[in-house]
């Protein structure tokens, strides 16, 4: 799986951005004004944003071996040519 740098980007903002952001928000909210589901909730949150970030972790290695090919490709095309 290899994202676009657009989608990577957008994902990977709301990954280390927003999503720890809305657990921390809801926790704190929820001791002041007494919330249902405090931990369920907070914890949810957390669990798909690892799973985001597992995904982008897959798509930056591919992404990187990717480059790296074209890097090797390129330098045998140099010592060819």
């Amino acid at each position: 799986m290899k994202l676009n740098n657009k989608t990577y980007d957008t994902l990977s903002f709301i990954g280390k951005i927003v999503l720890p952001a809305i657990a921390t928000l809801w926790l704190a909210l929820a001791d002041v004004w007494g919330f249902p589901y405090k931990v369920e909730i907070a914890t949810t949150i957390v669990a798909i944003d690892t799973f985001l970030n597992t995904l982008l972790g897959i798509s930056s290695v591919n992404y990187y071996k990717e480059e790296a090919e074209k890097l090797k490709v390129a330098d045998n095309n140099k010592e060819l040519g």
